[in-house]
């Protein structure tokens, strides 16, 4: 078993590079299945849910070649469709992008229910209904969800009820070779599904509208591989602002889209952080103690809910009475309790964790519930007095790369340490 161990109380100081974002890199990593040809993918992140993806890839028949740091070839042409192994699929929730990619270039598609991180009722029934709307037909049981379109695909209007990042990318992979022209109405507007549609578009289909309510995909047969590099990742950014402002450090994050963190900085510099960006760039320098305030995640470009966890922390130490509402996922406040442990003072009531300041809070054993509260733990850890041992880390793994040699090297002592069970 492997275990953190943070000795904290050390404010951040330097410079952190941001990798790939997961959540552009896994969709884009499956649609190579839809191109069905050599493919060049390059700034993926090095963390387990790239490997497991490329494990599932390789799996299905693809030749990868890794080029170097972060690039790898993908050759998608002898690809055998509803392949993808049930064991490795059933690990993350991103496997699900197989379908759309399957169910435009071969016609049928399977994949075993998805994994990840447990975050309460999480259905797919607006991929589903996507994938009805242009002709397939879907069934799903206890081994999976099983997809047929023999006859092809032909595009529709198709309305989300929710704006499902998940579903808009599904239905934009499933529409980009469909006969005739797909609208997607209420589609999610997140930065890595204008990414993956940037890819697409690169590769020969025909998208527009990504990173607004309106998608339209003009279908077409003939895609061909191409050299792309995934954007940075957002989240992994906002964590390591998120780290500055807690420790009171002075931070530099790079490799960073700043439009993309407006709504993180807007909150740290409400709290009293100075927060400034240069280019591709940005600057946290933590004034502690924090100043209280009132958080709602939304879907973007509102507060992300991938940040939740991570601001609770400095909600935690900052003076007065703040509130954090989850208005996006169910089954966020898991990290609640481990964050009591460490003194936190948060009730939840329902939607809303109602949480009360505290001077400091105090070293513990704590486990990693989920990603991103993962993330939170370190956090926590590195602003709190005394050593802090972090159980479950290989959730933090699945979206973060190398995330002790980069706090390390910003004056921060942590390690990874293997225990014998």
């Amino acid at each position: 078993m492997e275990r953190l161990y943070v000795n904290g109380g050390k404010p951040l100081k330097g410079t952190i590079e941001v990798g790939g974002m997961k959540n552009a890199a896994l969709p884009i990593l499956f649609a190579t299945i839809l191109i069905g040809d050599k493919c060049i993918i390059e700034n993926l992140p090095e963390i387990k849910d790239i490997d497991n993806a490329l494990n599932i890839i390789k799996a299905m028949g693809a030749k990868l070649r890794k080029l170097r740091k972060g690039a790898w070839e993908i050759d998608t042409r002898d690809v055998i469709p509803c392949s993808a192994p049930d064991e490795l699929a059933g690990k993350m929730r991103a496997s699900y992008y197989v379908l759309g990619a399957e169910l435009a270039r071969f016609g049928k598609a399977y994949t075993a229910c998805p994994g990840g991180c447990d975050f309460g009722k999480r259905p797919v029934d607006q991929h589903i209904k996507g994938f009805e709307a242009l002709g397939a037909t879907v069934t799903q049981d206890v081994s999976g969800i099983h997809c047929n379109a023999e006859g092809g695909l032909t595009g529709n209007q198709i309305y989300m009820d929710v704006a499902s990042v998940g579903a808009t990318i599904n239905v934009m992979l499933a529409a980009a070779t469909a006969e005739g022209q797909t609208v997607i109405d209420n589609a999610a507007r997140e930065p890595h599904i204008v990414d993956v549609a940037n890819f697409l578009n690169s590769c020969g289909a025909d998208i527009r509208g990504a990173g607004t309510e309106v998608i339209k995909i003009n279908g077409k047969k003939d895609l061909h591989g191409e050299t792309y590099a995934i954007i940075p990742d957002m989240i992994e950014a906002g964590t390591y602002m998120a780290a500055a402002a807690a420790t009171g450090g002075d931070l530099t994050v790079t490799n960073v889209i700043p439009k993309h963190l407006e709504t993180i900085t807007a909150k740290l510099q409400e709290m009293g952080c100075d927060v400034t960006s240069d280019g591709d760039s940005v600057r946290v320098v933590g004034n502690l103690p924090l100043k209280k305030a009132r958080i709602k995640t939304l879907p973007y470009p509102g507060f992300p809910t991938d940040m939740h966890p991570q601001f609770s922390v400095l909600l935690a130490i900052a003076e007065g009475e703040s509130r954090m509402t989850e208005s996006v996922m169910e089954n966020r406040f898991k990290y609640v309790e481990e964050l009591r442990r460490m003194g936190a003072e948060i009730e939840v009531d329902e939607k809303t964790a109602i949480i009360k300041g505290v001077p400091e809070l105090h070293a513990a054993t704590v486990r990693a519930t989920d990603l991103r509260a993962g993330a939170a733990m370190v956090i926590a850890a590195l602003a709190t007095n005394g050593g802090t041992w972090i159980d479950d880390v290989y959730h933090i793994e699945r979206g973060y790369e190398d995330m002790c040699g980069k706090l390390v090297a910003c004056g921060a002592d942590i390690r990874k340490i293997k225990v014998e069970i």
